[in-house]
């Protein structure tokens, strides 16, 4: 399985190397596993225009560069602007698009246009056959690969829900499909100039993904959730991301070998 984590967004050095050592960590004791290194240098659609949306372009890609060459880590963060694509492009291992942005024309070319892997957020506004437009868009584009990442769907106000059937549906366009256990526990605007979240549920729902087949899973993970800069409610507390990383991967492989029999 291939294992996207790392905090909502760039705080500051420290804690960019707490959570890469950990990664690294967990990337040596599973080996037969990929893990990815992931932060935001820019966080563009928070609820609130005073709250705190990252250190910008180049100073956030100077602290994943470090991250990527002291753990010896794959790297991923996101891009909001087609005109950021290709310096981002020059320093991550995967280009990200956010739900939110998940059918902008542009950007998707864009992105294609690295030469990079890109893995798109299901916007929590679309359904999951739908998708398939948008791998069209970056496979036209020459994209090298396409992952598409299931982060729930808007149901009624603050509220989002997992539909597990997106996850075999989007399998039928040839990609690799990802789980993103902590955003799809994500109450957007929930607490009015930010979102809430209820970080309880991501054991119960990335073991359901798990048990339905996926090619990867998706967590934000933070050393204290609770004095996070972004997304905090629906961030995992690193230890006990230890934990339950391991607990997936024994699941996943007894899932593997039922259904291969």
């Amino acid at each position: 399985m291939i294992v996207i984590a790392g905090p909502c967004v760039i705080e500051d050095r420290n804690t960019q190397l707490e959570v890469g050592k950990t990664i690294r960590e967990l990337q040596d004791k599973f080996p037969e596993h990929t893990f990815i290194f992931k932060s935001s240098f820019d966080k563009a659609n928070r609820s609130s225009i005073h709250s705190y949306r990252g250190p910008g372009l180049e100073k956030g890609l100077e602290l994943l560069l470090e991250v990527k060459e002291k753990f010896s880590l794959p790297i991923t963060t996101d891009i909001h602007e087609s005109w950021q694509a290709e310096p981002v492009g020059e320093v991550v291992d995967v280009v990200q698009v956010p739900a939110f942005l998940c059918r902008q024309t542009d950007l998707l070319v864009a992105a294609a246009k690295t030469g990079k892997t890109v893995n798109v957020k299901k916007g929590q506004f679309m359904a999951p056959w739908d998708m398939g437009n948008v791998v069209e868009k970056l496979k036209v584009s020459g994209v090298k690969e396409v992952w598409l990442t299931e982060r729930g769907t808007t149901f009624g106000y603050n509220n989002l829900v997992v539909d597990f059937r997106s996850l075999p549906i989007m399998k039928r366009f040839g990609v690799k499909v990802f789980y993103d256990a902590t955003h799809s526990v994500q109450r957007p605007g929930g607490l009015g100039k930010s979102s809430g979240g209820d970080r309880e549920f991501i054991p119960y729902l990335s073991r359901a993904a798990v048990s339905v087949g996926v090619d990867g899973l998706f967590f934000e993970v933070h050393p204290e959730p609770e004095r996070a800069l972004s997304d905090g409610p629906n961030m995992l507390k690193l230890e006990d991301f230890r934990i339950l990383i391991g607990k997936l991967f024994e699941l996943e492989k007894k899932v593997r070998e039922l259904w291969s029999e």
